[in-house]
């Protein structure tokens, strides 16, 4: 063994499973087949591409890839509702899918949600895909652990999202180890420190940080993660041209409403005064249904144009289908087939206002002919970031407008938001910078005499 192979073993970086692309349509911009060629050629890839800039036809020409080269099937993985709209890209760009739900092989690219991932064989395939792939952590264990085994056994795997959890790393991790590379636990012992039992630990308004990056491995871990991954949110990331990817402008509205929120019992009404911890906001939220709905309401029925309205609780949506006359609901009520029904007559623009939760309708579906949505926040950026860019994506023709509702005991969670989307752009810049810079140990040293590394290593 070389030092310099023994070096490029330790740093987790470098390995080639796949294949030169065998197809490679003129419908690509030229990013997307250098993204595609990229992703074939290592055979085993995470593509976190901004919302809009045409993950369905990258991940669908990856898929025929892998089934010319294979004569093989592939599984394409989706989340609700998602399935549909992915099949009708694929006939807009002439590649061949089939739908199943049930287990049956009807094609040689199949598309299905998530959840009926039990149905299907891992050895059928020779190729997986994860579309919208952060969507995973709002699985439980149980399914998560599944759709991991499930991808570990198929050779050629591809994951693709808009949003890389900019504040789990082992969210990062749980991708790696579907993808083959560094489990979760391994990623978080080789590169970070747990600050668990240090009486240092950093809050943030009560949230505990217990993972950071050890002092000298920032640079090594975001190599390592771009040694796998490739992060866009525009063209220029990777060096072209972003004249046709210009988004409209976002006006993000903030409706700050002073209400009497949260009671304890046996204490007085707790007015003016954010909430603190889960529990308290919770109860805030719960206090102050009616007065929230009642706003959003007021905003939406004065919009005669689609509107997206999105809720956390069930109350919450069954108040505002009740006062919003043209609106229709997606619940976790709804079996699946329901769900898929509003979801579509949402998107053919058959219904104007959809009433929804985050963690039904948040990802991978495009509602460009809506520009305008409410939203009462929560702890998740992503969730909050998803939701905006169902509607400001390119495409989208309009500036987009969204109504922020909160009162003033939810100013935390506002703050925990902002503090996110700072990391989330961090998290970005440092992908896009390893990208851009030394992607491989063979391109920061080099190493000109060779030197034998002894036995017992």
């Amino acid at each position: 063994m070389k030092y310099k192979e023994f070096l490029e073993g330790k740093s987790q970086i470098g390995g080639q499973y796949g294949f030169d692309p065998v197809f490679m349509p003129d419908f690509l911009f030229d990013f997307q087949k250098h993204l595609v060629e990229w992703s074939l050629v290592k055979g085993r890839s995470a593509i976190y591409a901004d919302c809009g800039l045409g993950k369905s036809p990258m991940e669908l020409v990856w898929a025929q890839n892998i089934v010319e080269k294979t004569n093989g099937k592939v599984l394409f993985l989706t989340p609700l509702a998602v399935g549909a709209q992915m099949q009708k890209e694929a006939e807009k760009f002439n590649i061949e899918t089939s739908r199943s739900r049930d287990g049956k092989l009807n094609g040689n690219i199949i598309i299905t949600n998530y959840e009926q991932l039990h149905n299907f064989k891992h050895n059928d395939f020779s190729g997986v895909i994860c579309d919208e792939s952060s969507i995973l952590k709002n699985f439980d264990g149980k399914t998560k652990h599944q759709i991991n085994i499930f991808m570990r056994k198929v050779k050629y795997r591809l994951l693709a999202t808009a949003t890389a959890a900019p504040n789990d790393f082992i969210e990062l991790g749980t991708s790696s180890e579907a993808l083959g590379y560094l489990g979760y636990m391994d990623m978080l012992n080789k590169f970070f420190k747990n600050d668990m039992n240090n009486s240092s630990t950093g809050r943030y308004r009560g949230e505990t940080v217990k993972w950071r990056l050890k002092g000298h491995a920032h640079k090594s871990f975001w190599r390592w993660v771009t040694s796998w991954s490739r992060a866009i949110r525009f063209p220029s990331d990777i060096g072209f041209d972003d004249t046709d990817y210009l988004l409209p402008a976002l006006t993000e509205n903030d409706h700050k409403m002073k209400v009497e929120g949260r009671y304890q019992e046996g204490v007085l009404p707790m007015m003016g005064l954010p909430a603190h911890g889960l529990k308290e906001q919770r109860d805030e939220r719960r206090a102050t249904i009616k007065d929230r709905c009642g706003k959003v309401a007021e905003i939406v029925n004065n919009t005669n144009d689609f509107s997206v309205i999105w809720c956390n609780l069930n109350d919450e949506g069954d108040l505002l289908e009740k006062i919003i006359p043209d609106s229709i609901q997606v619940s976790g009520r709804d079996d699946d087939d329901r769900k898929e029904s509003k979801l579509t007559a949402f998107s053919s623009g058959n219904e104007r206002v959809l009433v929804i939760k985050p963690k039904i309708g948040a990802w991978g579906l495009n509602w460009q002919h809506c520009n305008h949505m409410t939203i009462f926040p929560s702890h998740s950026y992503e969730q909050y970031y998803q939701c905006i860019r169902r509607c400001l994506r390119f495409g989208q023709k309009r500036p987009v407008t969204v109504d922020l509702v909160y009162t003033q005991g939810d100013e935390n969670v506002i703050f925990n938001l902002k503090r996110k989307q700072n990391q989330a752009m961090e998290m970005f810049n440092n992908l896009v910078n390893e990208m851009n810079n030394s992607l491989s140990i063979n391109n920061t040293q080099k190493f000109e005499n060779e030197t034998e590394v002894p036995q017992w290593l």
